[in-house]
């Protein structure tokens, strides 16, 4: 083979090897742009909102310092050199413009975080409700209402069987009497048994038709000065207390 065969075979090799190459490096490339234009994570995006936050913070901090710093070159210069102060007061002026975007960015970054935030944990929620509502047809799938019916029935059936068995049991034994007779029966025969003790004793006594004899009235004499003595000595007992 030539010198010049083998020039050229050389050229196209490492051409083609470069073509390769590039070809791999630009596959490399589409496919790192392709991940990357994919969507983050609610938990990145989170996280990333609170980075800017905290950088703008202390940029709110730097701005602020460097604010007293101009009013302070401003006061002192304000009799001595005129110029000096009044371009303090300008860069003043542009440090409290940049510290109000600064705030405005903040209260959008801190709304767009909370609602990044809440939509999350609303994604959450449904996620776990979806999982809870799955679990719950899986639980329900080997279930049937006709049979669910069927054996509350044999069960309502069963414990009227027992509650009759119970009665059953505790019920007394032998022949049962109505206790009113019983006690009617016992009655009657009390009164038999006062009627035939009066006959054996003959029958209840007379009462008298006559007037009884009243006192006598030595009797009611004697009764009313003893009942005189016991006044006389019931007030002394009151004077003596």
């Amino acid at each position: 083979m030539s010198k010049i065969s083998k020039l050229f075979k050389g050229s196209s090799s490492s051409s083609s090897g470069s073509s390769s190459s590039s070809s791999s490096s630009s596959s490399r490339s589409k496919h790192h742009h392709h991940r990357s234009r994919g969507a983050p994570s609610p938990q990145e995006a989170i996280h990333k909102l609170r980075e800017t936050e905290e950088m703008l913070t202390k940029k709110q901090d730097y701005l602020e310092k460097k604010i007293e710093q101009e009013l302070m070159i401003a006061k002192k210069n304000g009799t001595k050199n005129k110029r000096a102060a009044l371009q303090a007061l300008k860069r003043k002026k542009r440090l409290e413009q940049q510290l109000t975007q600064i705030d405005g960015t903040l209260s959008t970054i801190e709304f767009q975080r909370e609602a990044l935030e809440n939509s999350h944990t609303n994604t959450e929620v449904l996620k776990n409700m979806g999982y809870a509502a799955k679990a719950m047809k899986k639980v329900h799938e080997n279930m049937d209402v006709d049979k669910i019916d069927d054996l509350m029935q044999d069960i309502t059936e069963q414990q009227d069987v027992a509650r009759e068995i119970s009665e059953a049991i505790s019920g007394p034994f032998g022949e049962t009497f109505d206790e009113d007779e019983l006690l009617a029966e016992l009655a009657e025969l009390e009164q038999e048994e006062l009627e035939d003790n009066m006959k054996r004793m003959g029958g209840l006594p007379s009462v008298p038709s006559s007037r009884l004899p009243s006192a006598r009235p030595s009797q009611r004499a004697t009764t009313k000065k003893r009942v005189e003595d016991d006044d006389d000595m019931r007030m002394l007992a009151s004077w003596a207390t």
